[in-house]
């Protein structure tokens, strides 16, 4: 089993509850944080020690208060940590539950696991932990979202639509869409072509008009 863990979370009562799984399991060195600034600072330690972290368990949501911060939420903190060590294990425990998120977290940070807190949260922890160790990824407790509705259609889009929702959202009309497109190489970028897939999303996704489709968007996690 992993010997030496980071735990990056501000609610005490979640903390303690990971602390226990860990304990559990038998992990001999166990650290808890709740700003992912003093997480990082406790990974570049270890590493200058030349005893690092073997895992990462983290939130992606941290509270703001009086403090300032370089890194704000969990995305930003492994982001940081993979820079510096490449190889930790990492796992993500987070009440998110949009699949495009996770699967942003998977395929871009290579994340080992992600658990969603809920009901069972704790033991499906525990579980993913089990695994990791065991060479595991791409480990996501429960293996069905909560939003299981919009499934499919989050499946299915592409980074394409992606950059196409995110100029759409800050504005930008389908002349000047084509315009970005064409200056970033990406393809289709005819204003036919982009207007024909901006009718297909709304059609996908039953929205109104455009400014109801990026609502749609931001609610799914997509933008």
């Amino acid at each position: 089993m992993f010997k030496k863990v980071l735990i990056a979370e501000d609610l005490d009562s979640i903390s303690r509850s990971i602390v226990q799984t860990l304990e559990n399991l038998t992990v001999s060195n166990i650290q808890q944080v709740k700003y992912c600034d003093d997480a990082m600072l406790r990974i570049k330690k270890a590493l200058a020690e030349n005893e690092p972290f073997d895992l990462l368990i983290t939130d992606l949501s941290f509270k703001q208060d009086h403090r300032d911060n370089n890194l704000v939420n969990g995305e930003e903190l492994i982001t940081a940590v993979k820079k510096i060590q490449p190889n930790i294990k990492t796992i993500v425990f987070s009440i998110e539950d949009k699949s495009f998120k996770i699967n942003t977290l998977f395929n871009n940070l290579e994340i080992d696991a992600y658990v969603i807190k809920g009901r069972n949260s704790i033991n499906e922890l525990e579980k993913a932990i089990d695994s990791v160790y065991n060479n595991e990824t791409r480990i996501l407790l429960p293996n069905t979202v909560a939003n299981t509705s919009t499934e499919k259609s989050i499946i299915e889009i592409e980074a394409y639509d992606i950059s196409l929702l995110e100029l759409l959202s800050k504005g930008l009309i389908i002349t000047e869409i084509a315009t970005e497109f064409k200056n970033s190489g990406i393809v289709p970028n005819g204003t036919s072509s982009i207007e024909k897939r901006l009718n297909k999303l709304k059609t996908y996704f039953k929205a109104n008009n455009n400014v109801h489709l990026i609502a749609i968007a931001k609610d799914m996690g997509l933008i």
